[in-house]
């Protein structure tokens, strides 16, 4: 089962921090007014991730991969050229087959996903 304290100041590959890891049951919607089932947060190197309750853990385990995946490719000032194109389609694909490759989301399989796709240690 994912507990959301494990991920909290985690230190990410590519000099990034998860900063929080947070549920909210009131609805979310993204930039374009769709609705959303998190929202990150980035400033400089922090990341604070809005989740919301009640997902099963495997929605959970790729909406964590997801979400810090599309932060480090976004907030990234030398992004890897494996992220450079994606779109929100290819984070979403990239974050099931990581959930299928590397299993549950945790700090260390963050890193491994981080890892696979090109960022430094930093």
């Amino acid at each position: 089962m994912i507990d959301a304290a494990t991920f909290k100041n985690t230190r990410l590959r590519g000099g990034f921090v998860i900063v929080s890891v947070e549920f909210t049951d009131e609805p979310m919607v993204d930039a374009l007014g769709r609705e959303a089932i998190a929202k990150t947060g980035i400033v400089g190197m922090k990341i604070d991730l809005l989740i919301r309750a009640g997902l099963d853990e495997r929605e959970l385990s790729v909406t964590l991969y997801h979400e810090i995946l599309e932060a480090a490719a976004v907030a990234s000032a030398d992004a890897p050229a494996s992220v450079l194109d994606f779109n929100e389609a290819d984070f979403e694909r990239t974050a099931y087959a990581m959930h299928d490759e590397l299993g549950e989301a945790s700090p260390e399989n963050l890193n491994r996903m981080l890892q696979l796709h090109g960022f430094g240690e930093e």
